[in-house]
């Protein structure tokens, strides 16, 4: 494979993922319905994991071998220790998008139930009309 081919897809996925990290953010902000903002919200999430997955990306270089690395000799010299962690990748953003996946489950469940609930309260999920409803309840009240 070109490496010039590698590197364009390489900048194109992060110029995607900054397109869609763009995208989702207008939809948390700008959406009034509470569904939509969700829905927003939980691609941003995913936007971020594959970010953090990037981090730890190693380029393909030409003279590279292309195998796993794996050390396989009990006591390693250090050429082959030196060979192994320029082709292994960095396990530290992958346990962080684990975890970050389970969080994110957790609270996407949550916010489901307070949209579910919100719906059933306010028989709506707009935000501007459950304000409006608020802000009459309020003034009623205070009357």
């Amino acid at each position: 494979m070109d490496i010039e081919l590698v590197k364009f897809m390489f900048i194109l996925t992060v110029m995607s993922l900054y397109l869609n990290f763009a995208i989702t953010l207008y939809g948390v902000v700008a959406k009034v319905n509470l569904v939509k903002k969700l829905i927003a919200l939980t691609i941003l999430q995913d936007t971020v994991n594959v970010f953090t997955v990037l981090i730890g990306y190693r380029l393909w270089r030409p003279g590279l071998i292309l195998q796993p690395p794996a050390l396989t000799d009990m006591n390693p010299t250090p050429e082959i220790i030196k060979d192994f962690v320029e082709r292994s990748v960095d396990p530290l953003p992958q346990a962080f998008v684990l975890t970050a996946i389970v969080i994110g489950l957790a609270v996407t469940l949550f916010l489901t139930t307070i949209v579910l609930h919100v719906n059933y309260h306010f028989k709506t999920v707009n935000v501007d009309e459950i304000g409006g409803m608020k802000r009459r309840y309020i003034h009623e009240e205070a009357v």
